[in-house]
C-alpha cells in the first residue's frame, strides 16, 4: 500500500503569520486536530491543538500571537508514492505521530499513525472473520484426547 492511500488529512495548511487564534479555527471548522505551516511553497513546521494548549495558552501568550511560535519544526515529510513500510519507519525513527505527505514537493495532505493503527485493526478484524468461523469449539464436558508421541 502507498502512502497516499493511507491519507485521511486534508491538504489544510497555514501561512506562519497567522494567529493562534485563526489555527484554532480552521482546526474547528475542518475537523482537524494539526495543521502545517507553509511558507510560500515551502513546508516549516506543523501546529497540534495540544501544541496551541501547552506551548501557547498554558504558557500565557495571547490568541493573536503568531502560529509559528508554537510549531514545531521541521516536519518529517514522505513522498505520495512511497509504501506505508516506509512511513512505519519515519514514525519509528523520528517518533512523531503526524508525516507531511508530499508529491514532486508539494504538500498534499497528512498521515497519521493513529489513523493507520486503527485502519490496520480493521484490517485484521476482517481477515480473522474467516479464521473465526473456521475454529470448532469443543463442549465444556468433552474430554480432551490424550497427546501422541
Amino acid at each position: 500500500m502507498r502512502t497516499v492511500e493511507g491519507l485521511r488529512r486534508s491538504d489544510v495548511s497555514i501561512a506562519p503569520e497567522r494567529t493562534i487564534s485563526e489555527a484554532a479555527t480552521v482546526m474547528e471548522q475542518s475537523g482537524i486536530g494539526s495543521l502545517v505551516i507553509i511558507d510560500g511553497t515551502e513546508v516549516i513546521g506543523i501546529v497540534t491543538d495540544r501544541d496551541l494548549v501547552r506551548r501557547g495558552l498554558a504558557k500565557g501568550l495571547p490568541t493573536d500571537a503568531r502560529i509559528d511560535s508554537v510549531m514545531s519544526a521541521p516536519v518529517i515529510s514522505i513522498d505520495a508514492d512511497a509504501d506505508l513500510d516506509a512511513a512505519f519507519g519515519l514514525f519509528r525513527t523520528h517518533v512523531v505521530r503526524r508525516l507531511a505527505v508530499l508529491r514532486r514537493g508539494q504538500f498534499i495532505g497528512m498521515i497519521a499513525l493513529d489513523d493507520l493503527i486503527v485502519d490496520l485493526a480493521a484490517d485484521l478484524r476482517d481477515l480473522s472473520r474467516p479464521i473465526q468461523r473456521e475454529v470448532l469449539f469443543a463442549q465444556r464436558d468433552s474430554p480432551v484426547p490424550a497427546a501422541r508421541s
